[in-house]
């Protein structure tokens, strides 16, 4: 709902049904999920990143990105 609705890309994982493991059970979550993690993490600094500035290197407020082949423009923040 975020990323479409909003400029909001934050993102939620659950591993299961249980939203609040007890602390004993945190130890092997952490070892069944830490590679899987990990790569996620490296991941995410995949794709188009950079800064939206006129011709004078000021940023651009509420501009609309366009991606071609992806249906959900994004807008600049303040």
């Amino acid at each position: 709902f975020s990323y479409l609705h909003t400029n909001c890309l934050e993102l939620s994982i659950y591993l299961g049904c249980d939203k609040f493991p007890h602390e004993s059970e945190l130890q092997q979550e952490w070892e069944n999920n830490k590679e899987s993690l990990l790569t996620f993490m490296e991941q995410v600094h995949r794709g188009i990143k950079g800064l939206v500035t006129d011709q004078q290197g000021e940023p651009i407020a509420n501009a609309t990105i366009v991606v071609g082949g992806i249906n959900h423009n994004i807008k600049t923040g303040r």
